[in-house]
């Protein structure tokens, strides 16, 4: 305040000082002008942050989400605007949630971890990781923002095939042929005839659904039946 030519008060109704709280308007949930360049920056960084990144309201209403939660779901960020959290992960214990629901009651600014489950893409593979859930914004807001990171938990290998049975008279015709060997060669050095050698051939074919030599010992290959680090082509 300042004193007036009269010896009064300047009016209270003239603008507000350049640089003061109400010349700046209004902010937004993360305590920035929504028109302004650091809202603007902040947007930008958070698309081009590779960890999946929400934040929302107090009871799980998602403001704004970047493209890697997004992907999560099989969609684009701005189609989980609106939607809850709790609709999109499931947390495997709901102590965790009950403890974060207290902590925001209290006010408390802690960072808490809360273990979810999803399926990819709203319907696919079961997933799991962790949402870390931050309170964010102005420290005057009750109840807070929130920012919440979800670090996704590398799905487990996937299991060898199986590796196919064979006889060691198939194996060892399928080695021959792997390494170039006619089917008069091959049967010249197993004591089979021609027709005995189609025979296996054959019924390795039809086992395996696939058609020619060439698909044949390839197929052997991915079951395992021959081994890859050997050469001449022997079994597995």
């Amino acid at each position: 305040m300042r004193d007036g030519a009269d010896g009064g008060t300047a009016d209270e109704g003239a603008p507000p000082a350049p640089g003061t709280p109400a010349a700046r308007g209004p902010l937004d949930e993360f305590g920035l002008q929504p028109d302004g360049a650091w809202h603007n920056y902040f947007l930008i960084l958070l698309d081009r942050i590779p960890t999946p990144i929400a934040v929302c309201r107090a009871d799980g209403e998602v403001l704004i989400a970047n493209p890697a939660m997004a992907a999560q779901w099989g969609t684009v960020a701005g189609q989980l605007r609106g939607r809850n959290l709790l609709d999109l992960f499931r947390p495997r214990a709901r102590a965790q949630l009950h403890r974060l629901t207290e902590a925001l009651r209290l006010g408390h600014r802690s960072r808490y971890p809360v273990e979810v489950r999803w399926r990819s893409g709203g319907h696919g593979d079961e997933r799991e990781g962790e949402l870390t859930i931050d309170p964010v914004g102005d420290p005057s807001n009750r109840p807070p923002a929130l920012l919440a990171l979800l670090r996704v938990r590398d799905a487990a290998p996937p299991s060898p095939a199986p590796r196919a049975t064979v006889s060691p008279v198939e194996a060892r015709i399928l080695a021959m042929a792997a390494g170039g060997a006619t089917t008069s060669a091959i049967g010249g050095a197993l004591g089979l005839t021609v027709d005995g050698v189609n025979y296996h051939l054959t019924r390795l074919a039809r086992r395996w659904r696939v058609q020619g030599r060439t698909a044949l010992v390839a197929r052997a290959y991915v079951l395992g039946v021959l081994s890859p680090d050997s050469w001449p082509p022997a079994p597995a």
